[in-house]
């Protein structure tokens, strides 16, 4: 059965500049987001709707809000970006979705069981809209970095209560951008020499009785989180398994897991991945923390992206994994070089404070990096170095002007953290100034906790740089058991013997 993707007042009156109710800059960054949703769901069979307001000259919303979205004028057209993909036009005179519209009608046509709403604005029309589809026993999804407001309080409060109050779910795109990952199984994994010795012993002792029966292996996880690492297990599957005589069922990346869920199952001569149960069970365990871990400061965030900086905190022989990791957990970019080409991404990055204290002056070390970084690298200026961060944040801005793309705040312990108050000032500053479209970036002991003070305190962060938290959670631990030999079910003491039904997996080999 198809979803049906409510579109919400993604309109020229408020996504470009020069309208009354223009929504920002941070309105405009969901476009392409919408259009990566668009080509997915359209792609799977759903059904796209574009609700938009559409008011004659003396509509009574015109004593709230000032007039706008004029039926007949540009303001009431789709923005561009998004009109080219097929859907089918609602139009609508009030923040509902539902009233005194065709919508409810076509979804019963439709017979759509879930709906997913995006776009403008969240404590508005994508609020009301879900209220009003809860109320008539639709399942909804808010994928939360497809909506935007121009109120920060706002949108996070309506968040919240679309999720806590309406029973929403509140779901992201950003892990769809992650390009198939080609991972390579290092010679050391391949020749059992990371397994646990009593594998390298079992594979010898059978080889020697002749034995090697088809036997399926289910793989499940100690609690629940992101499955993450099953593109790397399948690769080294690729490598091990006969090519007939086969099967691999598993969950995809990304996904959520249940406690002691399968997420994947194998079925073959054992023989031919028997030895390698050490190395499954380890990729799983520590990508899966990682992704669990970025997923919860994702959804902390409510929308507002997240950047993997962790890679200095972790064995570089791992820091690729663990930032691809954090990717699929749903953060926007990661800072390592190898982790964005398996995530298939542009790495992220600002300045470090070593450029600065060399150079002797932020202004001069900001101008430098836009003097000789490629013009697709986003200018961005660390301002805690040497002066007050709000002083800086205006004099880097002055010196680049609209080059400069966002700040970020990085003020250590000693000078005591970020704050919210913080934040406040320097957006003040930089708004007074004239600086209204550059962003503001923090990092520094970032975690969800953290990430929720910024947002329950109204500072208007525009972006999250996060480390620790992620390389250091802990790893789910998954275990993988025997349930059947040569069709036969089996299984240890405390386990039940033959296949686990589990009608999720997917066959992937």
């Amino acid at each position: 059965m198809a979803n049906a993707v409510l579109v919400s007042d993604m309109l020229r009156g408020f996504l470009e500049e020069g309208y009354p109710l223009y929504c920002g800059d941070k309105a405009r960054r969901i476009i392409p987001r919408i259009q990566r949703l668009l080509e997915q769901e359209l792609a799977s069979g759903s059904k796209v709707f574009f609700i938009c307001d559409h008011h004659t000259p003396d509509d009574p919303e015109f004593k709230v809000f000032p007039p706008h979205c004029i039926e007949g004028t540009a303001e009431a057209e789709v923005v561009p970006e998004l009109a080219r993909y097929e859907g089918e036009i609602i139009p609508k005179t009030s923040y509902s979705a539902f009233f005194d519209t065709s919508l409810e009608e076509k979804l019963l046509r439709l017979k759509s069981e879930k709906l997913i709403v995006c776009g403008v604005c969240t404590h508005i029309c994508v609020l009301y809209a879900v209220a009003d589809a809860r109320i008539r026993g639709y399942e909804v999804e808010v994928p939360v970095d497809c909506v935007a407001s121009f109120d920060d309080r706002a949108h996070h409060f309506a968040l919240k209560h679309m999720e806590k109050v309406l029973g929403a779910k509140l779901t992201g795109v950003r892990v769809s951008q992650v390009k198939p990952a080609k991972f390579e199984p290092a010679e050391a994994v391949l020749s059992g020499e990371t397994s646990d010795i009593y594998f390298t012993r079992t594979i010898d002792i059978l080889r020697h009785e002749a034995l090697n029966p088809v036997a399926t292996m289910e793989v499940f996880s100690s609690r629940a989180g992101i499955l993450c690492g099953i593109e790397e297990v399948k690769a080294l599957l690729t490598r091990v398994l006969p090519g007939d005589n086969c099967e691999v069922w598993a969950l995809a990346e990304g996904e959520a897991m249940d406690r002691k869920e399968v997420v994947l199952r194998i079925t073959a001569p054992y023989q031919s991945y028997g030895l390698y149960e050490t190395a499954i069970d380890g990729i799983l365990a520590h990508c899966s923390g990682w992704a669990t871990a970025a997923r919860e400061c994702v959804e902390a965030a409510q929308g507002i992206p997240i950047i993997s900086f962790g890679v200095r905190h972790v064995h570089p022989s791992v820091a690729a994994v663990m930032d691809y990791s954090a990717i699929i957990g749903g953060c926007a970019g990661c800072s390592s070089i190898a982790g964005a080409r398996l995530a298939g991404i542009e790495p992220s990055g600002t300045m470090p404070h070593a450029l600065i204290i060399i150079m002797g002056d932020t202004v001069t070390a900001t101008i430098a990096f836009d003097k000789y970084m490629p013009a697709g690298v986003p200018r961005v200026s660390l301002v805690d170095t040497f002066k007050d961060e709000a002083e800086e944040s205006l004099l880097v801005a002055q010196a680049l002007g609209e080059k400069l793309g966002s700040v970020r705040l990085d003020t250590p312990g000693e000078r005591g953290r970020v704050t919210a108050d913080l934040v406040k000032e320097v957006r003040a500053r930089l708004d007074l100034a004239g600086f209204k479209k550059v962003g503001i970036f923090v990092s520094g002991g970032i975690d969800p906790q953290r990430i929720s003070y910024f947002i329950e305190n109204g500072a208007p962060v525009d972006g999250f740089g996060i480390g620790s938290y992620v390389t250091s959670a802990k790893p789910i631990d998954f275990t993988a058991d025997l349930h059947e030999v040569e069709g036969k079910p089996i299984a240890k003491r405390g386990r039940i013997p033959g296949i686990t039904p589990n009608p999720r997996l997917k066959r992937v080999m």
